[in-house]
């Protein structure tokens, strides 16, 4: 008999919560449903096992419908992570999923980015947010000073980082997605405006 770790369980009834509340709540694109697990999930696993040294909290901004927050609360229960949405709707949708799946390590604040309290995170996520210049801003204001981004992007992310360069200055790490071949996460650390 095969065991099934509470991680796989915990991912698969996240998986059916995703495709219960889509219809209703537009928490990812309905075209990439049939593909939920090797294109949301495992991506968002990716960003747990690439941080897997991650100490202190974890910070989720525009978390949606818990792209990467709540996969990163499942991986890591060692970690307190708090999901950053201003949408009361997919706060809903985060409060129903954090309680069925019996996660304990989540806070979820409804708030904007821009006007929530700064956190002071040790870690500060964000997939599929805004172009990286705007998503510094954001970053900046809830990352506590030594703390790490660990930031999603697509295959515009080099123009992108040129971008953020005019008015950032950051250390950067590059992590090849293995999701996406022209996507990569990137893990910042030292932000401050150039």
């Amino acid at each position: 008999m095969t065991t099934v770790s509470r991680e796989t369980m915990q991912l698969e009834a996240y998986a059916t919560l995703l495709r219960k509340w889509n219809p209703t709540i537009n928490l990812v694109a309905p075209a990439t449903l049939p593909n939920l697990e090797a294109r949301h999930i495992a991506d968002s696993l990716q960003l747990a096992r690439t941080a897997e040294d991650a100490v202190g909290d974890w910070l989720d901004i525009g978390s949606g419908g818990g792209l990467p927050g709540i996969v990163i609360a499942v991986s890591r229960p060692d970690l307190s992570v708090s999901l950053l949405e201003s949408d009361k709707r997919k706060c809903s949708f985060l409060r129903s999923a954090v309680r069925e799946l019996g996660l304990e390590n989540v806070k979820i604040i409804n708030e904007r980015i821009e006007q929530a309290g700064p956190q002071s995170a040790s870690n500060v996520s964000a997939r599929a947010l805004a172009p990286l210049p705007l998503l510094l801003s954001y970053v900046s204001r809830h990352l506590a000073p030594d703390g790490t981004a660990w930031l999603m992007k697509g295959r515009n992310w080099r123009s992108e980082v040129d971008d953020a360069r005019k008015d950032w200055s950051f250390d950067l790490c590059t992590h090849k997605s293995q999701t996406d071949e022209e996507a990569v996460i990137l893990q910042i650390t030292g932000i401050r405006h150039a």
